[in-house]
């Protein structure tokens, strides 16, 4: 990545949540490592996903770039500024650059607030130097953008669907002109039917916005059609990094092969994938070695004892010990 085109690093980032309480089986004290030595670099106008199975840290991962959680060690810079590291002052002109679109539309937005005074707010906080007709002009000017209907103004959240809700916080999230967007499964809680639709929303804003999207999801086909590039995660780890493309003609770690095989066939044709065998470990009591190997059809001795690390293999990286030979 280029001095020019970068525009998110993260550099050796771990998080760990310490539990207060006894509610996991009598688990006070213990440690969740819920990102692990995760380092990634994310260019000026790509839409970078990051996928896998639930629990796995994808989420956790998106609000500790946004600086909701804390890094526990390592750092994350944007525009070459390390942010992680931040009073909330200093971060304040970054939370107007980053910006971020939750999982729940059904949660994200204030029930007391009308549609106006929700994308009002942000506006008013930023730029406070906008007179009303500023605001209100913005307003409007951004509901059309995504393809909100203006008279939905005056109404309330509980007045419209989850795929409406849902174009309401991406026009929230786009009132103050951001550069970079966390979409943290933005389409999961929503009908297949209207997913399209919202994502269609999410691509028309990018080109026409010059925006960088983080992408959240674990629902790989969304990835074949949105994203530029692709990590996929397990256990707070990043087993596989490519292009799209790359990834889906040719995946090289064992679990992203288990992952796409696992993708029902457009023409209705039988899957005959690989079950991925056995459960997740527990990110209290993390595996040694590779965090696949208990569930790797491939796994051999070195694999219990020898962490792998992300390397080139094949045009992409791989966090294999084996990766030249699962093509």
């Amino acid at each position: 990545m280029s001095d020019t085109d970068g525009l998110l690093k993260i550099d050796k980032l771990h998080k760990r949540f310490r539990l207060s309480s006894d509610g996991w089986f009598g688990a006070k004290g213990q440690v969740v490592n819920a990102i692990n030595d995760v380092s990634l670099e994310i260019t000026k106008g790509e839409s970078f996903c990051l996928v896998g199975e639930s629990g796995c840290g994808k989420s956790t991962l998106a609000r500790t770039v946004m600086g909701l959680e804390t890094t526990s060690a390592g750092s994350i810079h944007y525009m070459g500024e390390r942010i992680d590291n931040m009073s909330d002052a200093a971060r304040l002109p970054y939370r107007q650059r980053m910006q971020m679109i939750f999982q729940n539309p059904y949660a994200s937005l204030n029930p007391r607030m009308t549609i106006s005074q929700t994308l009002e707010e942000p506006l008013r906080f930023h730029r406070p130097d906008l007179s009303d007709t500023q605001v209100r002009d913005k307003v409007v000017e951004v509901m059309e953008s995504v393809g909100n209907n203006t008279s939905w103004l005056s109404r309330f959240p509980h007045e419209f669907s989850g795929g409406q809700r849902q174009r309401i916080s991406i026009a929230r999230a786009l009132m103050v002109d951001p550069e970079f967007v966390v979409a943290d499964e933005p389409i999961s809680a929503l009908d297949v039917s209207i997913q399209a639709q919202v994502l269609n929303v999410m691509m028309d804003a990018r080109d026409h916005r010059d925006l960088t999207y983080l992408f959240i999801t674990h629902d790989l086909s969304v990835v074949e059609h949105f994203g530029t590039r692709v990590a996929v995660m397990y256990l707070g780890v990043v087993c596989e990094l490519a292009e799209t493309k790359t990834l889906f003609a040719s995946p090289r770690h064992p679990y992203t092969q288990l992952l796409l095989s696992a993708i029902p066939k457009m023409d209705g044709s039988e899957m005959t994938h690989d079950r991925m065998h056995g459960e997740v470990p527990s990110a209290m009591n993390l595996p040694t070695g590779c965090v696949f190997h208990g569930r790797c059809p491939h796994a051999k001795d070195v694999c219990k004892t020898d962490i792998p690390t992300l390397r080139q293999v094949a045009g992409r990286q791989v966090a294999c010990h084996f990766a030249e030979d699962t093509g």
